[in-house]
């Protein structure tokens, strides 16, 4: 490393991507923003290890070899500690940066000064028509969406907006704040990790800019699978997790019945298509174990009224909202 603080570290932790980590190298060498280190994070993969990066026109990198499987959330966590960068951008391994992606985060932090957390616009890899995402959304009764998930591409908005918080295949945080409110909860292992964090954000009263010119292409589940046992334990249990650990006491209240008849839903929903297993032990593990990770202290926020305030006006009400899975953004408001 030269010794010079880069403006941005790029954090991709890689578990069996194979040559889809090289194609998001090698969006990388194609930054019109050349201040920034890539710190690649290799969670022990065995049926496609790392092996003869081509790194050549990448200004700084380091790979760390890890002998585990760490998660998303853990891995992510290591890549924060190695990385030198005044901001972290994260990026999936099965994810390609546009050549200016770098460049439009980078004027988004002088147009926004007093921001710390930036969204990405995400779009499909394998259907550029669609959209991949627009940040994240969040329904009141404890379910989060990727905003615009498959929608048309016409839908991306055309301007700087809030957002919940941003999806982890394209977050950026100012590594400060990431450090100090402890980074991601490294029991979701992966899956919500980012849902967690952003509520645990909202609930620190840091709010969320979504950067429409700032984009990827995602493929996503590319490692996991869409609809397999791990993906669907991991999303319906740490979706409960997020939701019994963070939500303030009187919301919560307010929601549970709610989140309860959701949860089944979904479940019903998609029996044709995913795991019942999966689907079953996760809802059963997000409720028998969220109740007791609201109670540690680690990876909790203790809010004021106005955060919690703040946290009601972020998230969606109206059901439709939800069963539709479009963007979901607001006029930028004065910090």
């Amino acid at each position: 490393m030269s010794g010079v603080q880069p403006f941005f570290s790029v954090l991709i932790v890689n578990y069996n991507a194979g040559d889809l980590l090289q194609n998001a190298l090698n969006s990388l060498k194609k930054q019109s923003f050349r201040d920034f280190e890539v710190v690649v994070v290799d969670n022990d993969s065995q049926v496609n290890p790392i092996t003869n990066l081509d790194v050549e026109g990448i200004p700084e990198i380091r790979v760390i070899r890890e002998n585990a499987n760490h998660g998303f959330a853990k891995g992510n966590n290591l890549g924060a500690q190695y990385a030198t960068g005044k901001w972290l951008a994260l990026l999936n391994p099965d994810a390609e940066a546009d050549a200016d992606w770098l460049t439009e985060i980078h004027k988004a932090t002088q147009r926004h000064e007093t921001c710390r957390v930036f969204a990405c616009g995400q779009i499909n890899m394998d259907e550029p028509d669609l959209l991949d995402g627009a940040g994240d959304a969040y329904f009141a009764f404890g379910i989060p969406w990727r905003g615009g998930f498959e929608h048309p591409i016409s839908e991306l908005p055309n301007q700087d907006s809030f957002c919940f918080s941003p999806c982890g295949a394209s977050a950026v945080y100012e590594r400060e704040l990431f450090v100090e409110i402890g980074g991601f909860d490294e029991r979701f292992f992966c899956y919500c990790e980012d849902v967690d964090l952003g509520m645990r954000l909202q609930l620190s009263n840091e709010k969320c800019v979504f950067l429409p010119d700032a984009l990827i292409h995602h493929k996503g589940s590319a490692t996991s699978g869409r609809y397999s046992r791990f993906t669907m334990y991991h999303g319906f249990r740490n979706r409960t997790w997020a939701y019994l650990k963070n939500m303030p006491l009187s919301v919560l209240v307010l929601t549970f019945p709610g989140h309860i008849a959701l949860m089944l839903y979904i479940y019903l929903r998609n029996m044709e298509n995913a795991d019942l297993q999966g689907m079953r032990k996760g809802m059963w593990h997000g409720l028998k174990d969220g109740w007791a990770l609201r109670w540690q202290s680690e990876y909790t926020v203790k809010p004021t009224r106005e955060a919690i305030w703040n946290l009601v006006r972020s998230m969606a009400w109206n059901p439709v909202r939800l069963s539709q899975r479009g963007v979901h953004v607001w006029d930028l408001r004065p910090a």
